[in-house]
């Protein structure tokens, strides 16, 4: 890993911001309880002199950085909280919490975008004003929406936004970035067939939900290959079927549950609407009936043209043009920082973690992916990704796009 325009200053600051990250590992808080969390950015922020708001979306807190006459404005983003699953490392750093672990690496996003704000407080050469937003319940509470219902861009106005991911498997150090979709909306959905119940022995003497529920599974896997364009992506995944409590009783219901994915509203509009009509039209075939439900959580995440073509040349100029590659390949995961590209011009980068020699001795037998109980955010990352958002911030902000 090389940083070809180094920054001193945060070169010196990486052992602190290391310690602030290993910290912040070692206490991992769900969704809209990150008080701690909070609590520590909030305190580093304003120890270094930066205003700040707090309880936007909650837990949320965002840094004021402010130089010059300027109304231009840049927000960069970082995740703050954890996972609720049980971390298997047993390094100095791990999770003290049962049940909670930092396994997607928030608490490296949150060391890095604290390293920048340290730097751009202490070396102002911008003219406007940076946000740093640090947000909560990226995990599934979309908290960036929550921040925005808040007030965020009414409070902290701002032209663009930018936000960043560590990404395992993709060499240390390296970005991939791409315009347009680059991750997937995210939905679920839970469909109760209601039959009627009789002895398994007497089938018919009832509607059996089971075979109702088999019928709509297999159904619904035509919708991707006979109603989509074979020229877009989509998932849907039934991952439960819920029925029955004894073996020779026909049960009065049966539960699927699952979700779908894809890379434009209008894709997620077609399925739902498919995948009801399959549902409805096939219970009824058979007599049954159905309760159906389809929830919207993330929409899908598309980055603005022009804000990539620049963030893509802040990056280059950071790492290198070999190790960039800004047509990287989409992902069906999700990311609650769609809300706010739906809301303002801006992109979303992956920053290469490794495949997980960085880790301590101690660390769990499992692959550093994320969502792992073995992961563990590569700390030679922090520099980089700081020295990405100083960049970026300088550069937006003395130039216009």
């Amino acid at each position: 890993m090389q940083i070809l325009d180094p920054i001193d200053p945060i070169l010196a600051f990486h052992s602190e911001i290391q310690q602030i990250r290993r910290d912040i590992h070692a206490h991992p808080e769900l969704c809209f309880e990150e008080h701690r969390t909070s609590d520590v950015v909030a305190g580093k922020l304003q120890e270094w002199g930066i205003p700040v708001i707090r309880g936007l979306g909650t837990t949320g807190v965002v840094g004021i950085i402010k130089h010059g006459s300027s109304s231009r404005a840049i927000g960069l983003r970082a995740d703050i909280d954890a996972l609720p699953m049980q971390e298997i490392n047993n390094f100095a750093h791990t999770s003290k919490h049962e049940g909670k672990m930092h396994a997607c690496g928030h608490d490296g996003h949150i060391a890095m975008l604290l390293g920048a704000a340290h730097y751009l407080s202490r070396h102002p050469v911008f003219d406007g004003t940076v946000y740093v937003i640090f947000q909560p319940a990226e995990e599934g509470g979309g908290g960036a929406k929550r921040m925005m219902d808040d007030g965020l861009f009414e409070q902290c106005p701002m032209d663009a936004v930018f936000g960043m991911h560590n990404w395992p498997g993709a060499a240390a150090g390296s970005f991939g970035v791409t315009a347009g979709p680059m991750m997937a909306s995210s939905n679920e959905f839970e469909v109760i067939v209601k039959g009627k119940g009789a002895h398994a022995a007497q089938p018919h003497k009832g509607i059996d939900p089971i075979i109702v529920a088999i019928q709509i599974a297999q159904s619904w896997q035509t919708i991707i290959s006979r109603n989509a364009s074979p020229l877009e992506s989509a998932v849907l995944s039934v991952t439960q079927i819920h029925s029955g409590s004894a073996t020779n009783v026909i049960p009065d219901d049966a539960t699927l549950i699952g979700t779908v994915r894809g890379f434009s509203t209008e894709m997620i509009d077609l399925i739902e609407s498919r995948m009801q009509k399959i549902a409805e039209h096939t219970a009824a075939a058979f007599d049954a009936q159905v309760d159906f439900k389809f929830k919207r959580n993330y929409p899908p995440l598309i980055n603005h043209a022009r804000e990539t073509a620049f963030a893509t040349e802040v990056m280059r100029s950071v790492v290198g043009e070999a190790q960039v590659n800004d047509k990287v390949e989409p992902t069906m995961g999700a990311e609650d920082f769609a809300f706010m590209l739906q809301a303002k011009p801006g992109c979303y980068v992956f920053l290469g973690n490794g495949d997980g020699e960085h880790r301590e001795m101690g660390h769990g037998l499992g692959p550093c992916n994320l969502h792992n109980p073995s992961y563990d955010f590569n700390d030679d990352l922090l520099p980089i990704g700081a020295t990405y958002w100083v960049r970026l911030a300088e550069a937006y902000l003395k130039k216009t796009i």
